[in-house]
């Protein structure tokens, strides 16, 4: 595997977790929205990973030696199907005849904890980065 494959791999897991960070923001934005254009309170929203093929020209003319060698792409962002949480709350505009409002189903502790595994995870994909950038550069020279 050269370093550029190494670059490749961490810049679509940077770019995963950028989708993921965004996602995750508009779910904390919306922790209290209870109109959507769709009708009803907003519904949180998860981002689907999956794993793709390196492909770059060396690999082709290999043979497929690194054929293991996968990055990450964002396949979809799924919303969830659950119910939303109901709150005693009369005086709001969107309360039932029964004085209950239904909330997003978003849990603000859950939401924290992925916000902080994604930075995690695009921290450590920035090390790798910096750490393929570093041993291209003392390659480089050595052929000095």
């Amino acid at each position: 595997m050269d370093f550029l494959t190494s670059m490749d791999i961490s810049s679509s897991a940077l770019s995963a977790q950028r989708e993921r960070m965004n996602v995750i923001s508009s779910n904390l934005a919306n922790v209290n929205t209870t109109r959507t254009e769709e009708g009803g309170p907003y519904k949180k929203k998860s981002v689907v990973f999956k794993a793709a093929n390196v492909d770059n020209f060396q690999k082709v003319l290999l043979n497929n030696i690194d054929k293991n060698l996968h990055k990450v792409e964002v396949e979809q962002v799924v919303e969830d199907k659950g119910p939303g949480k109901l709150i005693y709350d009369p005086a709001h505009p969107d309360a039932n005849r029964d004085g209950y409002v239904e909330m997003p189903n978003i849990s603000l502790v859950s939401e924290m904890v992925d916000m902080l595994n994604t930075t995690r995870a695009y921290e450590a994909n920035i090390s790798v980065m910096n750490t393929a950038k570093s041993m291209a550069n003392k390659a480089l020279s050595l052929a000095q």
